[in-house]
C-alpha cells in the first residue's frame, strides 16, 4: 500500500509531465512533412545531381513556438483584432555593433510607433517590451527591424509584438510558467555570419555569390576556392550549424568577403523556387560552416534582356546620411548622360527616401537598396555589379562628393549634355578595354566655415595640386568571377585591361575635405571594409586618413584654409554657365541645400 508521501510524488509527476511530450506527435509530423517537401524539391530534377554537389541529410528537431498567445497575437480573437501586426515571422537575427537587427518576412511601412521588441530575461524569468528603433524595407517584400541591444542576462533571441491600441511605452510581463521552455537559439554576431546570397544568373553564368563576415581572407587578393564549400538548407542552420537536409557544393572563386559556388541541380532547374533556401559557407566539408541569416535572392529582374536593350551608362554609390547632397550629384551627372542609379543606403536616418521619391517624380531612374551591413563597401559594390550587369553596359562606382569633369582650354569645344555617356560608348564594343579610370583632385574647405548653399561644385574651389588615386567606370559583365575590388577599381576577366584617361581629357573633382561640420559627420565612420575608422589609433599615415587630423573629431587650427594649394574654378564656371537659371541665377539643386 502506497504511503501518503509516495502518492504525493506520483501526483506531482503527473502535474509536471514534460511539456515536450504533448508536442511530440506534432514535431514528428513536422519532420516527416519537411522531409516530404525536400524530396519533392529534389525529385523535380530528372537529371543527375550537378557535378561538385553532395547531399548531406541531417535531421533536426523542428522548432515549435512556445510563445504565449498574448505575444504572438495568435491567441484570443480580441487581442488579434487590436494589434496591427497579428503575425510577424522573424527569419533571422544578427548582433550588430550598436543594435540588434531582425529580418522579418513581412513588408512593414514606417513609421511603426506601435511595434515592440520582445526581450527575454533568463535570470528573472520575465519579458520586457521596448519600442523598435527603426524599420526599413529589405529585399522588396521583407523588412529590417532594428532593436536595442539586449541587456545583460537577456536572450538575443528577440521577437516582435504589435502593441495593442491604447497601450504605450515599455511594459514588463511575468511568465514564469513558460520561460524555462523558451527555445534559446544562438544569434550570430556581426563579425562571423553569412549575410547575403545572390543568384548570378544569365546566359553564361549560373552560380551563387555568398557574402560573409568571418572568412578573414586577405584584402585585395584572390583566395584558394578549393578550401570552401556552400551549404543549402530548407530550414535555418541551428546552433550546431546544421540544417534540415543539406545540399553542399564546391566553391569556384573566393576573395575578401565573397565566395562564389556552384548551384545544386535542383536549384538550376527551379530558380524561381529558390527564394526560401538558406545558404551558408564553410572552409571544408568536415568543418562547421558559418552561421547564416542569408536566403537566396535573384537580383536579375531583366532576365533575357539583350545587350542592345540595356542602359549605356549607370551609376552606383553607397552612402550614409547624404540626402542633402544627393540632388546636386544626380542632376549634374544625369546631364552628363547617366541614365540609371543604384543607391546603396548604409543605415541612413535622414530624408534620403523623400529626396529619391522627389527626383523620381522628375523622371530620374533611381532605386534605393537598403544595405544594413556596416563596413562592407567592397561587398556592396560587388553586389551592385551583379544587379547592374543585367541592365547596364557601363557602371560608374563613385561617391556623392565626387564629380566627373571635362577640362577645356579656350578654343576647344565645350563639353555638352551626355558627354560622359558618349565617352564610354566609344569603348562599348572594345575587345580590349573593360574599365575606364579617371584621376581625382581632392578639394579642401576653400575658406568656408559652413556648407555652400549653391552646392559643392560652386562652393569649393581650392584643391591639392597633385591628383590622388582614381575612380572607375566598368563593364559589369566583364568583371572577374571573384568580383574582387578595391572600391576604386575591379579586377577584370582575363584578356581585358583598363584605360587611363589623361588628366587633360577628364578628371574627378573629389570634395573630400569640406567645411568642418560637414567633414566631422564623415569622420564618424568609414564604410570600406579595409579602411580603419579615423577614431582608431591605426594607420595614421594612410591616404585614407585626413593629414594632421589625428583620431579625435576636434577641428584643427585653420581647418578652413587647409588642403588649398591650387585655386581651380573650372567646374564652378562650367556649372554656372550650364545649370544656373538665366533670370535668378539659382541652380536646380540649390533650394535643398539652403
Amino acid at each position: 500500500m502506497d504511503s501518503p508521501q509516495r502518492r504525493k510524488r506520483k501526483q506531482q509527476a503527473r502535474i509536471y509531465k514534460p511539456a515536450y511530450a504533448k508536442f511530440l506527435p506534432v514535431r514528428s509530423l513536422t519532420v516527416c512533412l519537411s522531409f516530404f517537401v525536400f524530396v519533392l524539391f529534389i525529385s523535380s530534377d530528372r537529371l543527375p545531381i550537378h557535378k561538385g554537389v553532395s547531399i548531406r541529410p541531417v535531421l533536426r528537431t523542428s522548432t515549435l513556438s512556445l510563445l504565449p498567445s498574448f505575444l504572438t497575437g495568435n491567441g484570443d480573437a480580441d487581442a488579434t483584432s487590436k494589434s496591427q501586426y497579428p503575425r510577424l515571422v522573424v527569419e533571422g537575427r544578427v548582433l550588430m555593433p550598436d543594435h540588434l537587427m531582425l529580418i522579418v518576412s513581412t513588408k512593414l511601412t514606417p513609421p511603426v510607433d506601435n511595434l515592440d521588441c520582445v526581450y527575454y530575461d533568463l535570470v528573472l524569468e520575465q519579458v520586457v517590451l521596448k519600442p523598435v528603433l527603426s524599420v526599413d524595407e529589405y529585399h522588396q517584400f521583407k523588412s529590417i527591424v532594428r532593436c536595442h541591444l539586449p541587456p545583460l542576462n537577456f536572450s538575443a533571441s528577440v521577437n516582435l509584438r504589435g502593441r495593442q491600441r491604447g497601450r504605450l511605452g515599455s511594459v514588463v510581463v511575468e511568465r514564469r510558467d513558460w520561460l524555462l521552455r523558451l527555445n534559446q537559439s544562438v544569434v550570430p554576431s556581426w563579425d562571423r555570419v553569412v549575410y547575403e546570397a545572390v543568384l548570378d544568373w544569365d546566359a553564361h553564368t549560373r552560380n551563387v555569390v555568398v557574402f560573409a563576415k568571418g572568412l578573414n581572407l586577405k584584402p585585395h587578393r584572390e583566395a584558394d576556392a578549393r578550401k570552401f564549400r556552400c551549404h543549402f538548407s530548407l530550414t535555418d542552420f541551428d546552433q550546431h550549424h546544421r540544417g534540415l537536409f543539406v545540399l553542399t557544393t564546391q566553391a569556384i572563386a573566393a576573395a575578401q568577403e565573397t565566395v562564389r559556388c556552384l548551384l545544386p541541380r535542383s536549384i538550376l532547374n527551379n530558380p524561381d523556387k529558390a527564394k526560401d533556401i538558406r545558404v551558408t559557407v564553410g572552409r571544408r566539408a568536415d568543418d562547421a560552416p558559418l552561421p547564416s541569416i542569408a536566403k537566396l535572392q535573384n537580383v536579375n529582374s531583366h532576365q533575357g534582356k539583350s545587350n542592345t536593350g540595356k542602359h549605356e551608362l549607370c551609376a552606383c554609390t553607397m552612402l550614409w546620411n547624404q540626402a542633402s547632397f544627393l540632388r546636386e550629384w544626380i542632376i549634374y551627372h544625369a546631364w552628363l548622360g547617366i541614365e540609371r542609379w543604384f543607391i546603396y543606403d548604409n543605415n541612413s536616418d535622414d530624408e534620403l527616401q523623400e529626396v529619391i521619391d522627389e527626383l523620381n517624380l522628375q523622371d530620374y531612374n533611381i532605386t534605393r537598396h537598403a544595405w544594413p551591413w556596416v563596413k562592407t563597401q567592397e561587398a556592396g559594390f560587388s553586389h551592385c555589379a551583379l544587379r547592374a550587369k543585367h541592365e547596364c553596359k557601363w557602371l560608374g562606382l563613385f561617391d556623392v562628393d565626387e564629380f566627373f569633369y571635362f577640362p577645356h582650354d579656350r578654343g576647344q569645344d565645350i563639353p555638352g549634355p551626355n558627354s560622359l555617356r558618349a565617352l564610354v560608348m566609344n569603348y562599348t564594343d572594345s575587345p580590349t578595354y573593360a574599365e575606364i579610370r579617371t584621376v581625382c583632385h581632392s578639394y579642401g574647405p576653400s575658406g568656408l566655415t559652413s556648407s555652400p548653399s549653391q552646392g559643392v561644385t560652386v562652393g569649393y574651389t581650392c584643391r591639392l595640386e597633385a591628383p590622388e588615386r582614381h575612380k572607375s567606370i566598368v563593364r559589369p559583365e566583364l568583371l572577374h568571377t571573384t568580383l574582387l575590388n578595391a572600391v576604386h577599381h575591379f579586377r577584370l576577366q582575363d584578356g581585358y585591361r583598363y584605360l587611363d584617361l589623361p588628366e587633360s581629357k577628364a578628371v574627378v573633382n573629389h570634395y573630400k575635405y569640406q567645411a568642418w561640420d560637414t567633414f566631422k559627420a564623415k569622420f564618424f565612420r568609414r564604410v570600406s571594409t579595409y579602411v580603419t575608422n579615423w577614431q582608431d589609433d591605426q594607420n595614421k599615415g594612410s591616404k585614407d586618413r585626413a593629414p594632421g587630423l589625428g583620431t579625435e573629431a576636434i577641428e584643427p587650427p585653420n581647418w578652413r584654409l587647409q588642403f588649398c594649394e591650387v585655386w581651380d574654378t573650372g567646374l564652378k564656371d562650367f556649372v554656372m554657365a550650364n545649370f544656373a537659371d538665366s533670370a535668378s541665377g539659382f541652380l536646380p539643386w540649390e533650394r535643398s541645400l539652403a
